[in-house]
């Protein structure tokens, strides 16, 4: 259980660490929150916790493909932000985010690359 709650603790410091860089410098805190932070602790939690290292190789050989789809939004958000309240133009990135994975699954399982459950 003490694991659990380091894990938790460590985890979201990163997310406020990134989000407190972000409130001083646009630039920088979109550098660091690009970076593959939750990936990085999650194959360091699996590499801890003894997963086996096929196990974590497949978690980032699909955040590779997963990461893809989710690029659409960061085009979409500001003008949709300009436009819209906060809320509606967060929903409408993640509505584009989903057609784009749908998209993306389509096109990887023609080569082999199954994405979905």
């Amino acid at each position: 259980m003490h694991w659990l709650i380091t894990k938790y603790l460590i985890t979201a410091a990163v997310v406020v660490l990134v989000s407190e860089i972000a409130k001083r410098s646009d630039k920088l805190g979109a550098l660091v929150a690009a970076l593959p932070l939750v990936t990085i602790l999650v194959l360091i939690w699996m590499h801890i916790e003894h997963q086996p290292l096929e196990k974590l190789a497949k978690h980032a050989w699909y955040t590779f493909w997963y990461v893809i789809p989710t690029l659409p939004m960061f085009l979409v958000f500001p003008p949709l932000l300009a436009r819209y309240d906060f809320w509606p133009a967060l929903a409408i990135s993640c509505v584009v985010t989903v057609v784009c994975f749908g998209i993306l699954a389509l096109i990887t399982r023609r080569f082999g690359v199954e994405l979905l459950l």
